[in-house]
């Protein structure tokens, strides 16, 4: 019998509100090692909230969320954060730093020997597709796009996270940048063996990247399963998503 996969998040019966507004009502959910689970639904039904209580960038109004069978609250916030990739539309880089600093930033708050940190950057640089003789001495605002995005998984893999949060991180791309990237990135996951949390309203990119998707509604995730099971679902809510593809 094949080990069963390791949980890497854990959702108990979180709920999340601002004030009497209830973002996340109740959402149990297991994350397991090594999976893409896509986060799909519209503007407001708690994707990005859910997202943001994985790295503790906000807290539980009730329930209790888990990373590697730990509280988040349990967890010292900055430590937690960066041991977790975190990657959002248009790569959020610093736009005084070089591609270089960007991509060392985690390494170098994390006090790794220079020698290692220039050897690492170089690394993921090449491993997303940028040349570092040509683009570690840039700056953002010189860069495309795409390369930003490039630049923005390059910084999230630098310190070697188990877990990757991804928020629509291909969103703002023309369509055959995005297209690139979208087959880049998830060869790129499966090849290094980590675990990804994607945030998308585009059910395409769910198809194409997922191991799972969670389709979120008001709060609540209503239907979880394989693409090609999503495909055969009956919900209506999914039927609506399948009939704009």
């Amino acid at each position: 019998m094949p080990d069963e996969p390791k949980t890497i998040v854990e959702f108990r019966d979180v709920c999340y509100a601002i004030d009497e507004t209830k973002i996340l009502d109740g959402l149990n959910l297991l994350i397991l090692k090594g999976e893409i689970l896509i986060l799909l639904g519209e503007s407001g039904c708690g994707k990005t909230t859910t997202l943001k209580l994985i790295n503790r960038l906000i807290s539980p109004t009730s329930g209790d969320v888990l990373i590697d069978g730990k509280s988040t609250i349990g967890w010292d916030a900055i430590k937690l954060r960066r041991r977790i990739g975190y990657v959002l539309q248009e790569g959020g880089l610093f736009p005084h730093f070089s591609v270089a600093d960007n991509v060392a930033l985690i390494p170098g708050l994390e006090d790794w020997e220079e020698v290692r940190i220039r050897e690492r950057t170089a690394e993921m640089l090449e491993l997303v597709g940028l040349s570092p003789t040509k683009f570690a001495d840039r700056f953002p605002h010189e860069l495309s796009g795409g390369q930003r995005q490039r630049v923005g998984v390059a910084r999230a893999l630098a310190a070697d996270p188990d877990l990757l949060l991804l928020d629509e991180p291909f969103g703002a791309l023309d369509a055959i940048t995005r297209s690139n990237l979208q087959k880049e990135f998830a060869k790129l996951v499966g090849d290094l063996g980590k675990t990804a949390v994607f945030v998308t309203h585009d059910l395409h990119e769910a198809m194409l990247l997922g191991t799972r998707i969670a389709l979120m509604d008001k709060g609540k995730i209503v239907l979880i399963d394989t693409p090609e099971n999503f495909q055969l679902s009956d919900l209506p809510l999914a039927r609506t998503y399948l009939e704009t593809v």
